[in-house]
């Protein structure tokens, strides 16, 4: 599993997204993105910074 934490790229912002892949993190991410903070358009910047940040979890 991976998981990503919306607070590691906008700070104060609790939501945490865990999948299997990290295309489903990247898609919960981009309508988050715009539901949550009004971010209209995922720029390849942006994608570069929550792929950085996209850890390996793993689940007792």
């Amino acid at each position: 599993m991976k998981q990503f934490s919306c607070g590691d790229v906008v700070p104060g912002c609790t939501a945490k997204f865990t999948y299997e892949t990290q295309e489903e993190i990247l898609e919960a991410v981009a309508v988050h993105a715009e539901d949550a903070h009004g971010i209209k358009e995922v720029t390849p910047d942006l994608i570069s910074l929550i792929t950085a940040r996209i850890q390996e979890v793993r689940f007792a």
